[in-house]
């Protein structure tokens, strides 16, 4: 049986807007992005209808960082449909158990412990809810501009355009801008369960914090008495060239090694595209709240059986040997073609940031994102926008890309920026 295509583009769309959502509809109709994904593999989407084909540097925030369909971990869960399901959440699991462990191997840190969700926002929330279970206290600090997801907590502690059309929320939140030690400190007191941030906040725009800022967050937590919770739902999984985000900010009070975090929040790329999962790890000082009340915390599809056997063969292809060191390989190429690009649009590109394959253009004001956004659609790449900073284009490209599609994806880039150049009439540099 054929799953692509069983219907016309258009009787598709039509159904989407009658019976899923008119608005994005009408919204992708206006700007002339009705691309309707069909056949997809590797770095590619192609539309499925008029074949137009895309090299996909969005990635949805990280879930393909393993690119489309991966063929290892397509078999992994097609071998274990012969002999799983989802499993019990009630019950122990075999399955559960080897995640678990595999993922207190690989952390950045202590963090024994893992409660698996089925998407980022839910494993946020557990973060919260077990902070302020651990310290008996309300207080939540985030940053201004953050993104944790659209449930409960995760929403309470995110940008207020999310929450406000909602109405009051829970209380106890306090933002605060990303970078700025002197302003968590500033809203820090006996109240404060826990500090909540992204590594590196894609929303935001990819803003990358100054060396000792995490080191100072972790000194100021340890303090006070509050929990450092990381958030690295789309920043982790070899996305900055190592396995976890963190692991660029050292800590000179562990003799330089990483930043430790008391809560890892990871999601997306843990799916490898294929089954949704996400994680809350933890520290074994933690443990007591949810050992006394076991059932306190439970989620009906979270570390589904077939989710964990695709998140372990997602863990055991990033910590291949040789993976990594190529996503840094690769993160140089693009470094080199991305300067290249800034000194010949020197009024367009005014800014790289970068940590790996995790990276954001900066353009002179808020239109040129959304305007970049269908330029690059044009030329064949998907990369989107940062939503909470307009001026940047969110450029995440699949931690398996070629060199040759590199190259492509650059081509596109160079293109796209001389004509929005020429729209501007800003500078070319020949």
């Amino acid at each position: 049986m054929t799953f692509v295509g069983q219907r016309s583009k258009k009787e598709s769309i039509t159904w989407f807007s009658q019976h899923v959502s008119s608005g994005k509809a009408a919204f992708f109709a206006q700007y002339g992005l009705d691309f309707v994904p069909g056949y997809r593999e590797g770095v590619f989407l192609w539309d499925v209808e008029s074949g137009k084909r895309l090299i996909n540097c969005h990635c949805n925030g990280g879930v393909f960082n393993l690119g489309h369909r991966h063929p290892v971990v397509v078999d992994a869960l097609k071998q274990a449909l012969d002999e799983l399901d989802i499993g019990n959440h009630h019950l122990l699991s075999e399955h559960r158990a080897a995640l678990g462990r595999r993922l207190a191997e690989l952390a950045p840190g202590d963090l024994p412990y893992s409660v698996f969700a089925v998407g980022g926002g839910e494993a946020i929330d557990l973060a919260l809810k077990l902070a302020r279970a651990h310290t008996r206290r309300p207080g939540i600090i985030s940053v201004r501009g953050g993104y944790h997801g659209h449930t409960g907590l995760a929403l309470a502690a995110g940008d207020p355009q999310y929450r406000e059309p909602f109405g009051p929320l829970a209380p106890g939140f306090q933002q605060v801008p990303f970078g700025d030690v002197e302003a968590v400190a500033a809203q820090m007191n006996e109240d404060t369960a826990a500090v909540l941030v992204e590594t590196v906040p894609a929303t935001l725009g990819m803003p990358i914090a100054p060396s000792d800022y995490y080191a100072e967050l972790r000194s100021l937590c340890d303090r006070h008495g509050a929990l450092l919770i990381l958030d690295e739902v789309q920043s982790g999984l070899g996305r900055t060239g190592r396995m976890w985000a963190i692991e660029h900010w050292a800590d000179p009070r562990r003799g330089g090694r990483c930043v430790e975090p008391d809560i890892l929040v990871i999601g997306k790329g843990l799916s490898g595209g294929i089954y949704p999962i996400a994680a809350t790890c933890y520290r074994q000082e933690l443990n007591p709240f949810l050992h006394e009340h076991p059932f306190i915390h439970i989620s009906t599809f979270g570390g589904a059986e077939l989710g964990c056997v695709v998140a372990l063969t997602v863990l055991e292809l990033t910590a291949t040997p040789g993976f990594l060191p190529r996503v840094r390989e690769l993160a140089e190429r693009l470094a080199t073609g991305l300067a290249h690009l800034q000194e010949r649009y020197p009024d367009t590109l005014i800014e790289v940031r970068q940590l790996g394959l995790m990276i954001g253009l900066v353009f002179p004001d808020e239109s040129c994102g959304p305007l970049m956004t269908k330029l690059m659609y044009e030329e064949g790449v998907l990369a989107i926008y940062a939503n909470h900073d307009p001026r940047v284009l969110q450029f995440l490209p699949p931690l398996i890309m070629s060199d040759l599609e590199a190259e492509e994806s650059l081509g596109a880039l160079d293109r796209a920026l001389a004509l929005l150049s020429r729209i501007r009439g800003w500078a070319i540099i020949h």
